[in-house]
């Protein structure tokens, strides 16, 4: 896959590139290029916002700059393209699973400010996505999230079996996980877990995937019909 951003902030990205997402690109499995919008900007000074029709608060970023870093990195619109933003459909695992699976090009949009113009969305987006029912100071931490969650999704970014226990993989939060020692200040490891028993192992843990669920996120046990 390969996954196109576009930002005034490039150098926001560097960690992007560490840890399992920094091996996957070594490994050929992800492609990532980074644009700084200014680049494509055609006032002398770069500038890339400006105040908005209407009035009020904040700056709104030009579409000119946008538009033109969005037809130079993808000129024939082979990518899916996406806008990060609060207004935006909020993020789920099926969503990025679909992501991944569905998209062999990303293209991210990353607004900043009080957000783009309206008509760089209407004619250059094909989906708004939101990371959460809060607001940022710009898209760069929304699209470094989107593009941590997609890749671990694509084959050879992580060892195999790796994602099968994983929360949300099957509809419920992540089971405790222990290691060594195996008492650390007077607490233990659960002592089924040194049993050696695995099918006892795997209803235990079944039981405290559905507590930690049932406590932290009701909702997962009664979802809404996905869209």
């Amino acid at each position: 896959m390969r996954i196109d951003i576009l930002t005034l902030f490039p150098d926001m990205f560097v960690p992007l590139r560490s840890s399992i997402i920094g091996r996957a690109e070594q490994k050929g499995v992800v492609e990532i290029v980074i644009t700084d919008i200014r680049a494509h900007s055609k006032d002398r000074h770069e500038k890339c916002d400006d105040q908005p029709f209407g009035g009020g608060a904040g700056m709104v970023m030009t579409p000119q700059p946008i538009a033109d870093a969005v037809k130079a990195v993808d000129p024939d619109h082979r990518a899916h393209r996406v806008y990060l933003s609060p207004k935006g459909r909020v993020l789920s695992m099926p969503r990025v699973k679909a992501l991944a699976k569905d998209n062999k090009r990303l293209l991210l949009l990353c607004g900043h400010y009080e957000g783009v113009d309206q008509r760089v969305i209407d004619l250059y987006i094909d989906e708004e996505i939101s990371v959460g029912d809060y607001v940022l100071t710009g898209g760069e931490l929304p699209a470094m999230v989107l593009c941590d969650a997609v890749i671990r999704q694509l084959e050879g970014a992580l060892s195999p079996g790796s994602l099968d226990d994983e929360s949300f993989t099957a509809g419920l939060l992540e089971y405790p996980q222990y290691t060594r020692p195996q008492v650390f200040e007077s607490l233990e490891v659960p002592e089924i877990l040194l049993s050696g028993h695995h099918k006892n192992i795997e209803t235990w843990r079944r039981e405290q995937a559905l507590k930690i669920t049932r406590k932290n996120r009701p909702d997962l046990l009664n979802p809404p019909n996905q869209p």
